[in-house]
């Protein structure tokens, strides 16, 4: 069974008919002998997601609160994640994607680039910045007007 929130908990607790006050009980126990540590959930979410699918901090908070965790907590764990980590993972997912649009118009590959950045919650101004930067290493030339 994968790790899981205490609001993940609460839910199936929910589905199966579990009094509120048994489960607030049960979860309350659990969160004593810490079985349940959402702050630790957190942590290792955003570890595990932003070095195993390069998400950004964007994409990673929208999953957490989806899962649950509440907006602090969050918060907290996407802060650990500095902008220069970002912006190298975000190099990276372009470096991989990077070959596969050669050959096409620089605005063309510039958009998918974009776009794919986009998916995984990068910011306009980070992944112009290196999509232009990696284009501009091929010795493409591309305009200023990313429309």
């Amino acid at each position: 069974m994968a790790p899981k929130t205490r609001a993940q908990l609460a839910e199936a607790l929910r589905k199966r008919d579990v009094p509120d006050e048994a489960a607030k009980a049960v979860l309350d126990r659990f969160s004593e002998l810490g079985l349940i540590n959402d702050e630790a959930f957190a942590e290792a979410w955003v570890d595990s997601r932003h070095h195993g699918r390069g998400l950004a901090k964007r994409a990673l908070a929208a999953e957490l609160r989806h899962r649950g965790v509440d907006s602090e907590t969050v918060n907290e764990a996407v802060d650990r994640l500095d902008a220069d980590q970002e912006a190298e993972t975000a190099r990276r997912l372009v470096d991989r994607k990077l070959s596969s649009t050669r050959g096409l118009d620089p605005q063309v590959r510039t958009r998918r680039l974009a776009g794919m950045l986009a998916r995984k919650g990068y910011g306009a101004g980070v992944a112009f910045r290196v999509i232009r930067e990696a284009l501009e290493e091929e010795g493409v030339e591309i305009e200023d007007d990313f429309s």
